[in-house]
């Protein structure tokens, strides 16, 4: 069996901050988010509990930043001389950064379980995050009773805590299938997660002798929802079972719709002759490309 290489070197790194050069510069909009104002209030607070994710220059040059612009660009801000890193074996930037977490909700639960364990006093973290200590308190028992599918499906989302409060609610399956569809969506919201609730059916609840209590909901709405949502998702795996034979004929077409049209003579041939099958091609083809996402769509990293 063929060893397996460790992506980082085994021990954290104390590095001087004007050592680590960064990859990519900030721009005034990043530095004026409320998310940068809240990730500099925790470093200031409890410090950076994520350490900086850097790549060792050929030669002795300096350590190129992987991941923690906006951590390192709060520490040189505070006047910090040495942070922590972890030292990636290879530059790995792009895949590295397509998979970490951006604070998403879940991500900062462990961050804050992780302060917690460190020693850092509730109240302390309650300042960093601009929540009481009662939410500091919800938010480290955030994963409680959600199934670890679950987790895995909305680690890196921005998921209104409050949605796992009603997730705990069902029992395991039904989670999934919830989480799935929230996704499917993309909505997060706890008023989503409220309305999926509500077209649960009784024997998917955790407490299936206790009756469902959605507000502004009656008894009778929430049987018609539980139909309606059976129906709704019976047609979405219908969809999705077909959904990636259709695109590909789509795309198949689309690709030979373009070439068709970009012959000046068929083009003149359907624009004198045909003008009303032209006009559903070339809709055809702007549809295709309005879908493909743009190549190299820079993710913000923290």
């Amino acid at each position: 069996m063929a060893d397996v290489k460790a992506a980082f070197e085994s021990e954290l790194l104390v590095v001087r901050v004007d050592d680590i050069l960064p990859m990519r510069k900030l721009s005034d909009k990043v530095r004026g988010s409320v998310k940068f104002g809240r990730i500099a209030q925790s470093v200031a607070e409890v410090g950076v509990i994520e350490p900086l994710v850097v790549v060792r220059s050929p030669g002795e040059g300096p350590l190129m930043l992987l991941d923690g612009h906006v951590r390192l660009a709060i520490l040189k801000d505070l006047g910090v001389r040495e942070t922590r890193c972890l030292i990636a074996d290879d530059d790995e930037a792009f895949t590295y950064n397509k998979r970490v977490n951006r604070l998403a909700t879940i991500q900062e639960h462990y961050m804050i379980v992780r302060a917690l364990e460190r020693g850092v006093p509730e109240e302390k973290l309650a300042r960093a995050l601009k929540v009481d200590v009662k939410g500091i308190k919800r938010r480290r028992n955030l994963l409680d009773g959600v199934t670890p599918e679950v987790v895995e499906l909305l680690k890196d989302r921005a998921v209104n805590p409050v949605a796992f409060d009603v997730l705990r609610k069902m029992k395991p399956m039904r989670q999934v299938e919830v989480a799935e569809l929230m996704v499917s969506v993309g909505n997060f919201t706890s008023a989503y997660a409220q309305a999926l609730l509500a077209a649960t059916r009784q024997h998917d609840l955790i407490h299936a002798n206790k009756p469902k209590k959605v507000g502004g909901m009656t008894s009778e709405q929430m049987a018609r929802m539980e139909r309606e949502m059976e129906s709704l998702t019976q047609d979405f795996k219908a969809l999705e079972a077909s959904y990636g034979d259709d695109v590909l004929h789509l795309v198949i077409a689309s690709g030979y719709l373009s070439r068709l049209v970009a012959n000046p003579e068929i083009l003149g041939y359907l624009r004198g002759r045909h003008p009303e099958i032209l006009d559903e091609f070339q809709a055809i083809i702007a549809a295709t490309s309005l879908d493909r996402p743009a190549a190299g769509a820079p993710v913000e990293p923290v």
